[in-house]
């Protein structure tokens, strides 16, 4: 098996497509129900997940931030109608819009 760090540098690595297509192909990844949106949970999964992958240097630099309060900031910022859903429009568009975001969710490929 791989772990989740492993998984996302070989998708970086071997794939090919515009911003918007590994964006797509990201929000399909965190839609973890597959029910076509992101809810505050699955956020916090994504969240949990990215912090656990980084490890104690990611907790020095966010000592102030709890990657709970980190998933609701994010998912705030994506909500853009304020529905408590994330739709893939919305989450391509914000991130899109906000280098510091894709950095948040996407910190391999940096």
């Amino acid at each position: 098996f791989i772990d989740f760090k492993e998984f996302l540098l070989a998708v970086d690595v071997t794939s090919a497509g515009s911003p918007e297509e590994k964006l797509n192909w990201a929000f399909k990844m965190y839609d973890v129900d597959g029910n076509g949106v992101i809810d505050p949970e699955e956020m916090t999964k994504i969240v949990n997940s990215i912090y656990a992958m980084m490890g104690p240097n990611q907790a020095l630099v966010d000592q102030y931030e709890s990657p709970q309060e980190r998933a609701e900031s994010i998912f705030k910022r994506m909500d853009i109608n304020a529905d408590g859903r994330v739709e893939m429009k919305e989450f391509v568009r914000c991130c899109l819009d906000d280098q510091k975001l894709i950095g948040l969710l996407t910190p391999l490929s940096q």
